[in-house]
């Protein structure tokens, strides 16, 4: 029982500091490097050129969420969120559309 106890501090404190979010977003760095390496080198998949909108508003979203979770400044949080949705409607406006 101790040692569930003591998981969950850790991971109670991996979220205050927001080092869970660092971790994330090293995943998402690691993710577009792959999507470079991908189609730079085997010529597979959509290339980055297509998909950092995408990328882009999750990396701010992550980042508004490590700023709430470590008590930000509510104006960077706001800052966050707003660049956050500007660059979602931008990959709106830039995806392909399908015709019916």
């Amino acid at each position: 029982m101790q040692d569930l106890a003591a998981a969950g501090s850790m991971f109670e404190a991996a979220f205050r500091s927001g080092r869970m979010v660092d971790l994330i977003l090293v995943g998402v760095a690691l993710e577009a490097l792959l999507i470079y390496w991908l189609r730079r080198c085997c010529n597979r998949g959509p290339g980055l050129a297509a998909v950092w909108p995408t990328i882009a508003s999750g990396a701010l979203l992550m980042l508004a969420t490590r700023a709430a979770l470590t008590q930000a400044w509510w104006g960077w949080i706001g800052l966050l969120l707003a660049l956050a949705g500007l660059t979602h409607v931008l990959d709106l406006a830039l995806r392909p559309r399908h015709r019916r």
